[in-house]
């Protein structure tokens, strides 16, 4: 990747090349601007990589091949659609994630929705839902979209306060500190975030914490960024272990057992999809009995379900409903 690389340093503005040095040395710890590269590819080069696969495969996924299994973050201007109206491309190498897939294959009908989403590209939806959609953006959730069930735990306070979404982070079955309500379109959710803002688990006070307990929190650092987007909900997971999620959209309709997603550091997963959403009803988990239909849980560091020794969620040290 040398002359490849070479040829790309040779264009960045100085200030450009200052930025990428201060990202790539605080890999990505803040929130930082776009690192424009002139449009085009190098002359000359073999290679003839975009200039954004090529500062990721450089800096963070040696692995990486081409630029549809990455996904622009939520605060990169190029994720925005504003790309066309940059002077540049953004190749700022924290300013995207790799695609998580599940580790087994999934059903023939979800291989399409995967392919477009790997391309960048939205499911299609019908004008009445894309305007209800609109409206559950501005706040008021999902409307009559999908309407939660009687006796669901956040869904009706979650519109009835403004916010698209509440956090409650639980060790084992004890739900630690308050809710959390996320008002802006994306949140960070933390214990160790230099330059940082959002939910800090750090904060949460507890009479008593396992030593597991606390070996698990000792691995959440950067923790993930959940952040609201046309069509769901994505999470990024800035960590350097993994975390697992389960969703009642990641689970085939009609499933009888869960689905959980291992998404590894650096990935992003698309963890609840509105559309899928909207053809759900109850969310019914083996051994815990019903649950919220709009509801995301995340476990930091530990795996649960069929193919691990916990069984159930309430058995993992660190998690966040969602």
């Amino acid at each position: 990747l040398k002359p490849a690389v070479h040829a790309l340093f040779k264009k960045l503005k100085d200030e450009e090349l200052e930025l990428l040095v201060q990202v790539v040395e605080s890999r990505g710890a803040w929130e930082s601007g776009c690192v424009l590269a002139p449009r085009g590819d190098p002359r000359g080069v073999k290679q003839g990589l975009p200039p954004q696969v090529l500062l990721c495969r450089l800096f963070r996924w040696p692995d990486l091949h081409q630029s549809h299994e990455l996904k622009h973050l939520c605060y990169c201007a190029g994720g925005q659609g504003a790309c066309g109206d940059l002077a540049g491309l953004c190749c700022n190498p924290h300013h995207f994630s790799r695609l998580a897939v599940p580790e087994t294959p999934p059903p023939p009908y979800l291989k399409a929705s995967c392919e477009h989403e790997n391309q960048g590209m939205e499911p299609a939806v019908t004008p009445s839902r894309r305007k209800r959609l609109r409206q559950g953006m501005r706040g008021s959730c999902w409307g009559s979209l999908c309407s939660p069930l009687p006796g669901t735990s956040l869904s009706w306070s979650t519109i009835k306060d403004g916010c698209w979404c509440k956090l409650a982070y639980w060790e084992y079955r004890t739900r630690v500190g308050r809710l959390y309500a996320v008002h802006e379109a994306s949140v960070n959710v933390f214990c160790e975030l230099p330059w940082g803002s959002g939910f800090c688990l750090a904060q949460l006070p507890a009479a008593y914490r396992s030593c597991a307990v606390r070996r698990a929190r000792g691995k959440i650092g950067r923790g993930l960024l959940l952040s609201q987007e046309p069509g769901g909900v994505w999470a990024y997971n800035r960590s350097e272990h993994p975390i697992f999620v389960s969703s009642p959209t990641l689970s085939p309709p009609g499933a009888c057992g869960l689905t959980v997603l291992k998404v590894l550091p650096g990935y992003s997963a698309k963890v609840f999809d509105y559309q899928w959403a909207g053809d759900r009803g109850g969310w019914q988990l083996p051994g815990e009995g019903p649950c919220d239909p709009h509801s995301i849980r995340i476990s930091f560091a530990k795996g649960w379900g069929p193919c691990y020794s916990r069984q159930f969620i309430t058995s993992c040290p660190c998690w966040l409903e969602v």
